[in-house]
């Protein structure tokens, strides 16, 4: 019952369609007894010879009539309580959305995609069902077995009724049991559908590179796998689930024992009519349901239970990346001052940045450049304050970073990252993601920044065409442009290029930059590169390894120190130049 604790807030949000469903169950269950009381009635005046046309017509009018009232009560408490279910279930999506838009990239390493999407589908159903069937099954079984219960020791006969309901502690006894087994089961099957979803996720995103290398078979068998343990843990749970019907049927076939051997005692010594029998027996029938309700109550909520246990672990993860208070929403202008003596990513013991002293000039262009994991990308992380510094401080202009607002963070930024993400729609609305109010104009002149407007209109939908999932269907150095297209329209104050030029040729990245430094005079642009071309006209470019910078100055400046940097820079010239003189021959 805790998962009802648990979800208090919800019932009193929706009190009133939840009282009203509530009480029409209660007249539904209070009708419902209204049948078998009619059927002995009509038993005991065929007995006495006392029943007459106009006496069995008015019991078959009444029958009609309360059919007829608990059709309709029944659709208005589906409509109140299942509706109202429904709203519980938007309301956990919503949330769950929201909380993920709001976590920063720590919360994406610890979790799978896979397994978010699960918490967003299976694990809310569940608990939909939980507000739902289950307030239908503990309402009815409670209320219908009640009444039930004292009209059987009122009306009839309270011994027999004693008599009859003797086996019912044994069943509850028994669904207390099998509701803890079924908890810890379904907690466990439900983890391993979120790595199967997990599993199938990355598969459908990587299936080319699956069939470029040629393991199917080998993608196949592993999803086989994982399938027969989700199917294994499934399977436990329904061993468990299926003991709860056999155990009802068995204690209702021992309480119909009970009433049939007692019962026709109690005829043949005239403490009993047969038609009170009779009755008797209809409404020992009408428990059937409350005590399967019982049951399936048991096996909803502790499903329900799991799965929201699931999802408030999820939803009681804290933010990594919090405002201040005094967190301030205005334009950032100045120059951007970096102070890092070390940085670690949270829960690693690796050094990623070290000694890190840069200030970076207001209109001015930085260049990154560095081997492998020197650090680079790390350092655009933490000036979009993707994680935290523990050690250090970033300010912009007069102001450390953690007195800005988030929000203000990111209009003042445009990034184009290396995984050049673009959304399963036309190209038009991938690039006006930064600015859904723009013109086509606006759209085009940003492509054509970019170097892609060209490449743009040879698709037989041009603009209009859809570019798949991860944009599927277009090249590499296509994604990149697009990417770049998307940051130029929204004309950020600080533009962050990282390693974005790496998939097109050489004379296209002379054209981006070109039209870059044209557009974006007097703005601040940070680039990161291992092509040394992408960066060399930088005002300032530095120089990573290791976390630590062993390089700075501008381009001159670097040729003459004949460090890193000049060594890279010549021995890039004489690629190109080989390439070039190949294609000439």
């Amino acid at each position: 019952m805790r998962v009802y604790r648990d979800l208090w807030w919800f019932f009193k949000q929706e009190k009133k369609a939840y009282i009203v469903g509530i009480l029409v169950l209660i007249l539904v269950s209070l009708l419902v007894l209204v049948p078998p009381y009619v059927i002995g009635r009509v038993v005991d005046q065929i007995y006495d010879g006392t029943l007459t046309t106009e006496s069995l017509f008015g019991w078959i009018l009444l029958l009609m009539a309360v059919g007829i009232i608990t059709y309709g009560l029944r659709y208005v408490w589906r409509i109140m309580i299942f509706g109202a279910s429904i709203r519980l279930a938007r309301t956990l999506r919503n949330q769950l959305y929201e909380h993920f838009t709001r976590m920063s990239s720590p919360f994406y390493q610890r979790y799978r995609t896979g397994d978010l999407m699960a918490h967003g589908t299976n694990d809310i159903r569940a608990v939909q069902m939980t507000a739902g069937q289950g307030v239908l099954t503990i309402v009815d079984s409670i209320t219908m077995g009640g009444f039930v219960v004292l009209t059987m020791a009122i009306v009839i006969d309270w011994k027999l009724t004693l008599i009859t309901l003797t086996p019912m502690p044994f069943m509850a006894i028994l669904t207390n049991i099998y509701g803890g087994m079924l908890h810890k089961r379904f907690h466990a099957a439900q983890g391993a559908f979120s790595e199967l979803n997990d599993n199938v996720q990355g598969v459908i995103s990587g299936v080319r590179v699956t069939k470029a290398f040629g393991q199917e078979k080998a993608d196949t068998e592993k999803f086989r796998l994982k399938s027969l343990e989700v199917v294994g843990k499934n399977m436990r749970v329904a061993k468990v689930d299926a003991l709860f019907s056999p155990t009802i049927s068995f204690i209702v076939g021992v309480c119909y024992f009970l009433a049939v051997a007692f019962g026709a005692r109690y005829v043949v010594s005239g403490d009993l009519t047969i038609g009170e029998l009779t009755s008797f027996t209809v409404y020992l029938g009408l428990l059937i349901w409350p005590m399967l309700a019982f049951g399936m109550f048991f096996n909803t909520i502790e499903r329900g239970r799991a799965s929201y246990d699931r999802i408030q672990k999820l939803l009681s993860e804290k933010q990594d990346i919090v405002e201040v208070e005094e967190a301030i929403d205005e334009p950032i202008s100045g120059d951007i001052h970096v102070s890092i003596p070390m940085f670690q990513y949270p829960g690693t013991s690796s050094v990623v940045l070290q000694q890190i002293d840069l200030t970076i000039k207001e209109g001015k262009t930085l260049g990154i450049v560095g081997k492998t994991g020197s650090g680079k990308s790390s350092l655009l992380r933490l000036l979009l304050r993707e994680y935290e510094l523990t050690d250090g401080t970033i300010i912009f202009g007069h102001r450390p970073i953690e007195q800005l607002t988030l929000n203000r963070l990111k209009q003042t930024f445009g990034v184009v990252p290396q995984d050049h993400f673009l959304f399963s729609t036309t190209i038009a609305d991938n690039v006006a993601f930064a600015k859904p109010n723009a013109s086509m104009e606006q759209v085009i002149h940003a492509c054509q920044l970019a170097g892609i407007h060209q490449d743009i209109i040879q698709f037989n939908d041009s603009y209009d065409t859809v570019v798949g999932e991860r944009g599927v269907t277009l090249s590499g150095g296509q994604k990149q442009r697009l990417s770049i297209a998307r940051a130029l329209l929204a004309d950020p104050e600080i533009l962050i290029l990282d390693d974005s030029l790496s998939a097109v040729d050489a004379a296209t990245e002379e054209y981006i930059l070109g039209k870059l430094k044209e557009h974006r005079r007097g703005q601040t642009n940070i680039i990161t590169a291992h092509r040394l071309s992408a960066i060399h006209h930088a005002e300032c470019i530095i120089v990573l390894e290791n976390g630590e910078i062993i390089e700075q100055g501008n381009h001159n400046d670097l040729m003459s120190l004949d460090g890193w940097y000049s060594r890279m820079y010549n021995q890039q010239q004489l690629e190109h130049l080989v390439e070039k003189g190949g294609r000439d021959a």
